[in-house]
């Protein structure tokens, strides 16, 4: 609907605009999210090859430049023949025609309304009923970005954790002192004011820095501010807390505070996080922020193919079907792509593999318990066991990614076989 429609969060008419981190996680080998890009990246993924063409050093982890890899991703979708664009607000939804809502996390009002009424057959509430959307979405946080040449250099120092890939992160080091005094600073911080109608039910796994330390005067240093792996060059140890950045876009004229998403007052944030060694006098190019994601009952409302359990020809893809970050709404995407076309084609749908990264996505946004459901990144822990007890856990990894990699391949080749014509 951009730009006819903004919303809160983007700030460009491009497609794929990427609102909260620039980073499309690790690229080791063997783990949850390797294994999860290395299935897209076999069944062709065009989103992931873009976002390879747009990366910027990032260590281990696959980044990219927001700009550069929104604008490849418009350009290859605006030269498809195949593809009309029309940029308007959708408010209604023909259950008769074959469609996926991916909509991402800021599904306009109009439209998650009409998403309710599809939903009401399937028990959600009706449309006209008290808050209806309460139960479909929860708040999503932005990180701060800094420009670099803002950042004093000789307060910080470049590192990996663990030395896994290149030096590419900038590291904010603190003594005791210094995070003591951050913290107590934070703490003391007003946050923006809630509206009367915002209910701030965070995403656990993305919380507001200021959240996490209301838990406990530690809790940040074993969050978004952990030293562990993390030695400073110039004395040989671990500092008490650090402060990542990571490089935001190609030219590296800016960084992002990596985990530091919170819900502070804009002059706050300046007041705060200037207290972090080595960005005293950062000049900061976007201030965290809060903004709403719409996310989906899945697991009452979709079967395994993605399709909604009551009409079987709208499939839903993308974050707002109830997977959480860039990979793994890709990936969802890719699924509902394949068994869309398998449903034009008169094919059946085929769904992946419990065993696969893809399978394993699938079946807990689905099967999950819909009372209490909340998004998933893909983990280990999604995956089922293996049938052998192995207590290394890294070749346990290892084994899961290869019997996943060898199932996902077995069903690629079905799931893209050429269709059976359908007598008619």
């Amino acid at each position: 609907m951009r730009p006819g429609r903004k919303t809160p969060a983007h700030q460009t008419e491009d497609f794929a605009e990427l609102v909260c981190s620039n980073s499309l996680k690790s690229e080791s080998e063997n783990t949850a999210p390797w294994l999860l890009k290395e299935e897209m990246r076999r069944a062709g993924s065009l989103l992931l090859g873009l976002a390879r063409e747009a990366s910027v050093p990032a260590g281990h982890a696959l980044a990219v430049d927001r700009a550069e890899f929104s604008r490849k991703v418009t350009e290859a979708i605006s030269r498809d023949p195949l593809i009309t664009i029309r940029r308007e607000e959708v408010t209604h939804i023909d259950n008769a025609q074959l469609t996926i809502i991916a909509t991402g996390p800021l599904t306009s009002d109009a439209l998650s309304q009409e998403i309710v009424r599809l939903s009401s057959t399937n028990d959600l509430p009706r449309a006209g009923a008290p808050a209806p959307q309460t139960n479909l979405y929860f708040y999503d946080s932005i990180s701060p970005i800094v420009e670099a040449d803002s950042i004093d250099m000789s307060k910080v120092y470049l590192a990996a954790r663990y030395d896994k890939g290149s030096a590419d992160y900038i590291n904010c080091p603190m003594s005791k002192e210094d995070y003591d005094r951050f913290y107590d600073a934070l703490l003391a911080a007003q946050s923006v004011e809630q509206k009367d109608w915002e209910k701030l039910n965070y995403f656990e796994s993305c919380l507001p820095i200021e959240e996490i330390a209301r838990r406990g005067r530690d809790t940040l240093r074993f969050g978004p501010m952990k030293p562990v792996g993390l030695l400073d060059p110039r004395t040989g140890r671990m500092p008490y807390a650090v402060v990542q950045l990571r490089q935001e876009n190609l030219r590296a004229d800016s960084y992002n505070l990596v985990g530091f998403q919170n819900h502070l007052k804009f002059g706050e944030q300046a007041r705060v996080l200037s207290l972090i060694p080595g960005l005293e006098s950062a000049r900061f190019l976007r201030y965290g922020q809060i903004h709403r994601n719409t996310y989906i009952n899945s697991p009452a409302l979709l079967n395994l193919t993605l399709q909604m359990k009551a009409h079987s020809n709208v499939l839903f893809a993308g974050q707002i079907c109830g997977v959480e970050g860039y990979v793994e709404s890709i990936a969802t995407g890719l699924i509902a792509g394949m068994n869309a076309t398998a449903l034009a084609t008169g094919s059946e749908p085929a769904p992946p593999p419990r065993a696969t990264a893809f399978g394993s996505l699938v079946h807990y946004i689905t099967r999950a318990e819909s009372k209490n459901f909340q998004p998933a990144n893909i983990t280990f822990d999604l995956l089922p066991p293996l049938d052998r007890k192995i207590r290394d856990r890294k070749e346990r990894h290892r084994l899961q990614c290869e019997l996943a990699l060898r199932d996902f391949e077995e069903w690629l080749v079905r799931a893209t076989a050429q269709p059976t014509p359908v007598a008619t």
